[in-house]
């Protein structure tokens, strides 16, 4: 889980950088976790992982899917279209913000 999250959060300045604020569910996942005694692969953590995830996307306006194999990544795509909303599968597809609509 570490080195997957390192790879997310090496996206997270260029998608600042663009005038969004990027958001990993881990960062909020885990402190989830964390505050009920549970880890990242301890049974809590299907009740926590992936429900983030789906409630984070309900104040989300897009996905970045990074490349590689991950069916959390995959499942969070598919809630995101079904949402209407849309999936980026590179940074630089990010439409850039300007300071007036990032204020």
């Amino acid at each position: 889980m570490a080195v997957n999250l390192a790879r997310l959060e090496a996206a997270a300045w260029p998608v600042f950088a663009a005038g969004h604020l990027p958001v990993i569910g881990e960062w909020i996942a885990l402190p989830v976790l964390h505050s009920a005694g549970a880890g990242p692969t301890g049974p809590l953590a299907d009740q926590v992982l992936y429900p983030t995830a789906d409630r984070l996307l309900t104040h989300r306006d897009a996905v970045l899917r990074l490349p590689g194999d991950s069916s959390g990544a995959d499942q969070d795509v598919a809630t995101a279209r079904r949402r209407g909303l849309p999936v980026h599968h590179d940074v630089a597809e990010i439409p850039r913000r300007t300071p007036q609509e990032t204020a």
